[in-house]
């Protein structure tokens, strides 16, 4: 629940992804809690990057499947600042409203955490500028990127993806009955490292879901119930929209 300029807020604890290595080991600054035993013994890390304009099952469930089918110990639902491929094509949501959604969304969701890495950076944000500063903070740790198979197609135009595909496994999550040439010549994954993970087919759009805030009608069951609160509560997506 938001709290009125009146209410102490509670601190909050801080992302994985704002954590420094030298946190992790220097006596007397480790993390407490359940990022203890995490930060100190986690190896496989997914990132599931994004607008989250607004957030919705399906990303969750994209995440929590990813996770389980590969053994990540984490999955980062990382927000975009200014989402490259979004800016000026329609009006985007402000980031900290989008992160406090995606915040709300994961809250008490065992292996999934927000992240506003690239909202700190500020800028554009390019998934090969946040794969690079997760790398450096935890040297040897595997970063499993999350994308749906319609990004995976169109993985040409991302920036500096050799440096990305370099770095990181691809995950690849699509939906029952679906499938994604890994191999063939013209294969936009020719030269990654693939893994696929089937999920349950959830036809969600964000676009749709915008809609139905500005209409009135109901996101039950499509945006998890604490997001919602969210948007109520800061009034986003008005029809002005």
């Amino acid at each position: 629940m938001w709290s009125s300029p009146h209410q102490r807020t509670q601190p909050r604890e801080p992302d994985l992804a704002d954590q420094r290595p030298e946190d992790r080991t220097r006596p007397g600054t480790s993390p407490s809690g359940r990022y203890a035993s995490l930060v100190s013994g986690f190896r496989r890390l997914g990132i599931l990057g994004g607008t989250f304009d607004p957030v919705h099952v399906g990303h969750l469930v994209a995440a929590v499947n990813a996770r389980h089918e590969l053994g990540l110990d984490q999955v980062l639902l990382v927000v975009a600042n200014e989402p490259w491929q979004k800016v000026g094509n329609r009006p985007v949501t402000p980031a900290a409203d989008r992160l406090a959604l995606v915040e709300a969304a994961v809250e008490g969701v065992e292996g999934l955490e927000s992240s506003g890495i690239e909202i700190e950076r500020g800028g554009p944000s390019y998934t090969a500028d946040t794969v690079a500063e997760l790398e450096a903070r935890w040297p040897g740790v595997e970063l499993n990127l999350i994308v749906g198979a319609d990004a995976a197609a169109g993985l040409g135009c991302w920036e500096r993806i050799a440096e990305v595909r370099s770095k990181v496994v691809l995950v690849v999550v699509n939906r029952p009955g679906t499938t994604i040439d890994a191999s063939g010549p013209d294969s936009p994954l020719v030269g990654w490292d693939v893994r696929m993970v089937e999920v349950p087919a959830l036809e969600i759009s964000s676009t749709d879901l915008r809609d139905r805030v500005a209409s009135g009608r109901p996101l039950d069951f499509l945006v998890p119930m604490p997001a919602i609160h969210v948007i109520r509560e800061r009034g986003l997506y008005p029809v002005s929209r």
